[in-house]
């Protein structure tokens, strides 16, 4: 029979814990945009609809493991969110900020055609 987790987490020691509840956090943190789309209770389906393509669309760039920062962007805001690049460095954390100048011209991220995704 399954035990119920909160059973078994008063069993462990502080730090099993503490290392359980960070291993959860890194997890959550670290996610395949299918997974992010997932955990958002999202289709495939339902965002191809908010991003005007067909589904398989959406399935093709989950596969990818390279796509633009364009196409990236787009998808995220379709789930409400907002793509920050950021570069990490022993001194500190840079975000990189020249990639939002697309919108800065005058276009939307409506704007980058659903061909960006599909291709």
């Amino acid at each position: 029979m399954a035990k119920n987790f909160k059973q078994l987490q008063k069993k462990m020691s502080p730090p099993a814990r503490a290392r359980s509840q960070a291993k959860a956090e890194q997890m959550i943190r670290e996610m395949a945009l299918d997974e992010l789309r997932a955990a958002l209770d999202l289709t495939q389906e339902q965002l191809a609809e908010v991003l005007h393509v067909n589904q398989a669309a959406i399935s093709k760039v989950e596969r990818r493991s390279d796509m633009y920062i364009s196409t990236l962007r787009r998808i995220v805001e379709a789930m409400g969110g907002e793509l920050e690049i950021r570069v990490i460095l022993r001194d500190g954390v840079i975000r990189i900020k020249q990639f939002g100048e697309l919108r800065k011209r005058g276009q939307s991220s409506t704007q980058v055609t659903a061909s960006a995704i599909a291709g």
